[in-house]
């Protein structure tokens, strides 16, 4: 699937796609109502995955949803329906990023995977990180305040409880960290007595983005040695990098590597900002990456593409026919 052929391209614009934890019981329903290209999509889906991800999305139920073998096709499946409605309306991107999981979405996007290729991917990915989450349980937490350098240095004080890693970095001010059950409570300890403004622990599956998902990246090394990733049609920042790659060797290493290392999403949105990016379409569920991109770099305006509504507004906007 490559997106960009004939497209009407607009300059300065980046797609960035979310990643798990921006789902919700009803999401892309409206788009799978409305346009026979996404339910096509969703029913490509449906037999890759071997399960009516569609049914899930649209009626939940919620406890599902969140599984992270369910939220991660989810998230990827919605975020290519709409990106497919925008560049169909003639919306292109010069540049794409993606939050974790939402990588495989831009890698979509750019044309360095095709959707079959990555929906399985993807599937696999899920399953491994939900199993490596099993196997070795563990903890994230999201720390409100500190600096960077101070979440660092806040993990390796409580190193002496146990694997702890700062996993996220989003935003100013807002970093997750992941790692071993004790070590998160040690430094939740460590962070209350830093005086840090808030400190909270998120409900997931296992250990996402630290050492404790080796068996995951173990798994997705063996599966993208194989997969075909083309050139993309656009640079794409990754997690590990943060910076503008295209070359399909490095998108490869950096799949799987960003299992396991930080998601630089501050740096990341940096460098759009140093490519003189000054628009961007949040393209899938929810708004969490508006929400960050004002914490970021707040000269950066971020649409929004999750739904029908969305979708029409930001292309009328974009191609300047509001």
């Amino acid at each position: 699937m490559h997106f960009f052929v004939g497209a009407f391209s607009v300059s300065n614009i980046a797609f960035i796609f979310p990643g798990q934890a921006s789902q919700f019981v009803g999401m892309a329903h409206d788009l799978h109502a409305q346009h026979e290209g996404v339910r096509n999509l969703f029913a490509r889906a449906d037999s890759v995955l071997g399960f009516k991800l569609s049914a899930v999305c649209f009626g939940g139920p919620e406890e599902q949803l969140a599984q992270t073998v369910v939220t991660q096709p989810a998230v990827f499946v919605h975020s290519v329906a709409a990106c497919e409605l925008l560049v169909s309306r003639g919306i292109t991107p010069s540049v794409v990023a993606g939050h974790s999981l939402g990588e495989y979405s831009a890698l979509v996007a750019a044309g360095a995977l095709d959707f079959e290729t990555a929906l399985q991917l993807v599937g696999e990915r899920s399953r491994a990180m939900q199993e490596a989450g099993e196997a070795r349980p563990g903890a994230m937490a999201a720390l409100i305040g500190p600096t960077d350098g101070e979440v660092i240095a806040l993990c390796e004080q409580a190193a002496d409880a146990g694997i702890v890693v700062a996993a996220n970095f989003n935003a100013p001010g807002q970093v997750v960290v992941s790692g071993e059950r004790e070590a998160i409570a040690r430094l939740g300890t460590l962070a209350s007595e830093a005086g840090v403004k808030r400190f909270v622990e998120l409900p997931v599956s296992g250990a996402f983005h630290s050492p404790l998902m080796q068996p995951a990246a173990d798994r997705m090394q063996d599966l993208l040695r194989d997969a075909r990733i083309e050139k993309p049609s656009v640079p794409v920042i990754t997690n590990v990098s943060a910076v503008p790659v295209d070359d399909p060797n490095v998108l490869r290493a950096d799949l799987i590597k960003q299992i396991t290392h930080s998601v630089r999403w501050t740096e990341s949105m940096g460098s759009l900002v140093n490519a003189d990016i000054d628009q961007a379409v949040e393209v899938g569920p929810g708004s969490v990456l508006k929400g960050l991109m004002r914490r970021i770099a707040r000269g950066v305006t971020v649409l929004g593409a999750g739904t029908v509504d969305d979708v029409e507004q930001t292309a009328a906007q974009l191609k300047g026919e509001n």
